[in-house]
């Protein structure tokens, strides 16, 4: 672990300097203000590493402080990293038409000089990194919009037509994410009078003893058949065994490769949940088993809905006879670039989509991990519904 963390910070280095060397000769002012900015990108490097280290979730003073910032500049680094890169390729790109032996060449030249384009992009790089940090910090810190989804089943009894779950998912309670921040996300799930509440994992980010006060909300939680909660590769890292005990303290049905059977009216709804995808890594008691979470089944259940944290477990989920899961995991990459990087691991990014001949619905999260920031990716408290599916002529 200490041989990948010197690795991550000698990369981080490695960056730092790339942003340096091609911003600060670029932009306008004397030398105090160069040597203000390659400071500035110094203790980036040194405060960074900080906001990585320190998120055992129970920091308070200089410590939390330190926390919040270098998980600040990680996220306005990111964005300044990203702009430095699409930056320079522009540049390239009109290095090569300055120099074509043609009539519009020569007019771009005269109309943007060289020196200009180097002063204007660097600048702008600055300022945008700047704007996209102050709107992600907004989009991160305010409460998480309800969303509406519709998912058409067929066959679907009239006594489940509109059954509703308000689902959440990586909350990440922990450095950034407390007490304060969970209240109203309960409020408003309550306010929903949902049929079932499901959490599709990633809650905390710490341990029991650093955060179960922060968590202490989720207790209130209500839906008229439940509240229902499956674990998240961050409840492995913080100790998973510690962390179901507790939510099962707090009045929460987890279910770990189990299912339960839920009744309304005369039709009955198969409830699955897995432990995490990759949970067999701390375990193999603990390896998620969508197979084993169907077993028992009611054959004449009228729907088999699974929560599993990632949406990988679909292909499984699928075979094991499921007709919808409900996942989280990405938080729809949380900010750009990242959002076009997470089809790298996981087959959906977000949103409903159909996985085979299953429906599959990946929440962007309610939280956020990390960086407290969301560009182009908002979190969201879900309000599902299962309506009937059209009838094909």
């Amino acid at each position: 672990m200490r041989s990948f963390f010197l690795r991550v910070v000698t990369i981080g280095v490695l960056l730092h300097a790339y942003v340096g060397f091609r911003l600060i000769p670029a932009l306008p002012g004397n030398a105090a203000a160069h040597t203000a900015m390659a400071l500035w990108l110094v203790f980036s490097c040194l405060i960074v590493p900080v906001g990585m280290r320190r998120r055992d979730g129970g920091a308070q003073g200089l410590r939390a402080f330190a926390t919040w910032v270098g998980l600040l500049e990680m996220g306005f680094f990111s964005f300044l990293l990203t702009l430095t890169l699409i930056r320079d390729v522009v540049l390239l790109v009109y290095a090569v038409i300055a120099a074509m032996p043609f009539s519009f060449a020569a007019a771009l030249q005269t109309a943007l000089p060289v020196d200009v384009a180097v002063r204007t992009t660097a600048e702008t790089v600055i300022a945008l990194a700047i704007l996209m940090l102050l709107t992600g910090i907004y989009n991160a810190r305010r409460r998480a919009p309800v969303i509406d989804v519709e998912i058409p089943i067929a066959n679907l009894p009239a006594a489940l037509h509109g059954f509703t779950i308000a689902q959440l998912s990586d909350i990440h309670v922990g450095p950034t994410i407390r007490k304060r921040y969970l209240d109203p996300i309960v409020d408003a799930v309550n306010a929903l009078n949902a049929d079932m509440v499901a959490i599709t994992g990633d809650i905390v980010d710490g341990s029991v003893p650093a955060l179960k006060a922060h968590t202490a909300p989720l207790s209130r939680l209500k839906g008229k058949h439940g509240v229902y909660l499956v674990t998240g590769n961050h409840e492995y890292y913080a100790g998973a065994d510690a962390w179901v005990a507790e939510f099962r303290r707090l009045g929460l049905h987890v279910l770990m490769n189990e299912h339960v059977v839920l009744k309304q009216g005369d039709a009955s709804m198969v409830l699955g949940g897995v432990t995490d995808f990759s949970a067999s890594h701390f375990g193999n008691m603990h390896k998620s088993d969508p197979a084993k979470a169907m077993s028992g089944a009611p054959a004449d259940a009228a729907l088999r809905l699974l929560l599993a944290h990632q949406p990988r477990t679909g292909a499984a989920a699928e075979k094991a006879g499921f007709d919808v899961q409900l996942s989280g995991h990405t938080h729809g990459g949380q900010f750009f670039p990242w959002n076009f990087a997470v089809r790298v691991q996981q087959p959906f990014t977000a949103g409903l989509v159909r996985s085979g001949a299953m429906w599959m619905y990946i929440s962007r999260g309610t939280g956020y991990w990390g960086p407290p920031v969301r560009f182009a990716a908002p979190s969201e408290i879900t309000r599902i519904r299962l309506v009937p599916a059209p009838i094909k002529p």
